[in-house]
């Protein structure tokens, strides 16, 4: 299965997520800047539920970058991978300073997405954690916990494509996954899509706007 784009891509996902009842007003839709965005907003439109983004930075450890010592989200929230920190030998204040840089990071990106709007509350609310695809699936996980730790009661993370063996590497930090297709060989997400133009900040802000009116 190929998409056209991240558009048609979220409408295939926002079907695949109708189909499992979930929507209404607990649920709320959040989508990982850049590419999940566009995919989100299609969801948000299937699903009848609002849409937020859901700005996250992977704290990733000194001598392997995609492995996450544990992630961080805006409100000052911080979840850390004990298992991780302890094998890599990270002192506190080495994983401290990796938390201070990149919460600069990630202050900037929210600034610059949500234009003075507060954050939608996940309080008791169903998240629906939204990507174009997963590879690795730490941001995935990073956005997951970060969405737990925010007071989300479910959490669903929906792609349109992602490896056969994605759902054992999420399923501790995820309630349910939902994808339209899990190849297998699988490369990268690019593959699956004809066109993966990279999204710019000022078509999230804009998907961003038109979900506000």
């Amino acid at each position: 299965m190929m998409f056209h784009n991240r558009v048609d891509a979220g409408r295939r996902l926002g079907q695949v997520l109708q189909a499992s009842g979930l929507g209404g007003d607990r649920t709320v839709v959040l989508g990982l800047p850049r590419g999940g965005v566009p995919v989100a907003a299609e969801v948000s439109v299937a699903l009848a539920a609002p849409l937020d983004v859901i700005v996250v930075r992977k704290l990733g450890a000194p001598f392997q970058p995609e492995l996450a010592m544990g992630a961080i989200g805006e409100d000052g929230i911080r979840v850390d991978n004990e298992e991780v920190v302890e094998s890599s030998g990270v002192s506190a204040a080495e994983l401290e300073a990796t938390a201070r840089r990149e919460r600069a990071e990630l202050d900037r990106r929210a600034l610059r997405y949500r234009e003075g709007r507060p954050r939608l509350d996940l309080e008791g609310h169903c998240a629906v954690v939204v990507d174009d695809g997963i590879a690795t699936g730490s941001t995935a996980r990073a956005a997951c916990r970060v969405a737990r730790a925010h007071g989300a009661s479910r959490i669903v993370l929906a792609v349109p494509v992602a490896p056969t063996t994605t759902g054992s590497a999420v399923q501790d930090v995820c309630d349910d996954m939902l994808c339209v297709a899990r190849p297998d060989p699988f490369f990268a997400v690019g593959e699956w899509y004809r066109d993966f133009t990279p999204t710019s900040d000022e078509e999230v802000n804009e998907l961003l706007r038109r979900a506000q009116l």
